[in-house]
């Protein structure tokens, strides 16, 4: 196989893209963020790296649009909704993506969002901070149950942290029979059935990928189904859960907390009302920043062990279905 021509969109002097070494002598790469280059880089490009997570990138559908020659399309995210405008949901070039790059990471937090509330981590930060002995008490994880909207690889990542604490696992996902025989699950619900799932839980975890589905899927509706001692935590997607709605259901105690790796609108507004609640923990979008590994040196690699997968013609992983969105 001749060497594939690998377009890489992305500010030339990045350091992630030191990854790229690993495979310098396997392809020609051209690392480019402009605008009319890329379109022209394009023309030849057998490979396209979309690297959204390394900081401002060009206006992707137009390069795509001068890419005759296309064969695969990478990228460093594991969210896609960005990509998915009709040309290439059509097309017949496969997109892969990071998908369970960064899910121990985003697992961490949803454990730690749990103990947040039920250890109630701020009342003992705030009493240390005003030298104050306050003798209170505090619930256990065990028997507390899960429920995980979108059981993909960040939401099974999260029941495999919590099981083994004794927490309880139920979960919906659009297709429940992939899951029947899981042995971490306690319970598996199809997606029509989450109102169902929601009036038994403690803790309920938004892990799903933004599609028009899911956009907004968490809204009042939910809120009213849930116990007003339950919390909700959302490492996925900002959107999948109704903002406006989720700070009313705070705001009137419909329910206990919140725990928010994602929001809306990002950064999150000065003026949210988010900011000054005292039941809610806020993360700024950075639970999947690690260090030591660092993330974007594992979403690369990711890239990197898929393209020898095709230069030597093997099924390539994470492939996206376009048509379901991720």
């Amino acid at each position: 196989m001749a060497k594939p021509n690998l377009l890489v969109l992305s500010p030339p002097d990045h350091y992630a893209l030191r990854n790229l070494d690993a495979i310098k002598d396997a392809a020609n790469i051209f690392i480019n963020n402009s605008e009319q280059e890329s379109r022209e880089l394009a023309r030849n490009a057998d490979i396209i790296l979309y690297s959204g997570l390394t900081g401002k990138t060009v206006n992707f559908p137009d390069v795509f649009a001068a890419a005759t020659q296309l064969k695969w399309i990478h990228s460093l995210s594991a969210g896609v909704e960005k990509l998915m405008f009709p040309a290439l949901i059509e097309s017949t070039v496969p997109l892969t993506n990071a998908r369970g790059v960064f899910k121990r990471s985003l697992a961490e937090f949803a454990i730690l969002g749990v103990l947040f509330f039920t250890k109630r981590v701020r009342r003992l930060v705030d009493n240390q901070r005003e030298n104050k002995w306050d003798n209170f008490s505090t619930e256990f994880i065990n028997n507390k149950v899960m429920g995980i909207v979108g059981y993909g690889e960040i939401g099974r990542e999260c029941a495999l942290l919590g099981k083994p604490l004794g927490v309880k696992i139920y979960a919906t996902r659009r297709n429940p029979e992939r899951s029947a025989n899981d042995p971490l699950l306690d319970r598996i619900y199809p997606a029509d059935k989450l109102l169902e799932m929601l009036g038994d839980i403690d803790v309920l975890l938004a892990a799903a990928p933004l599609t028009p589905e899911t956009h907004h899927l968490i809204s009042d509706a939910a809120f009213r189904a849930m116990n007003p001692s339950a919390i909700v935590m959302n490492v996925g997607r900002g959107p999948v859960i109704h903002e406006a709605a989720l700070i009313r259901a705070l705001q009137t105690k419909q329910i206990a907390g919140a725990a928010l790796d994602v929001f809306e609108e990002e950064p999150l507004p000065a003026d949210s009302p988010l900011w000054a609640m005292e039941n809610v923990l806020i993360s700024p979008h950075c639970t999947d920043r690690t260090i030591n590994p660092d993330w974007l040196d594992l979403s690369m690699q990711c890239f990197v062990e898929n393209f020898w997968r095709f230069t030597k013609g093997e099924a390539l992983e994470n492939v996206v279905d376009k048509k379901a969105g991720y």
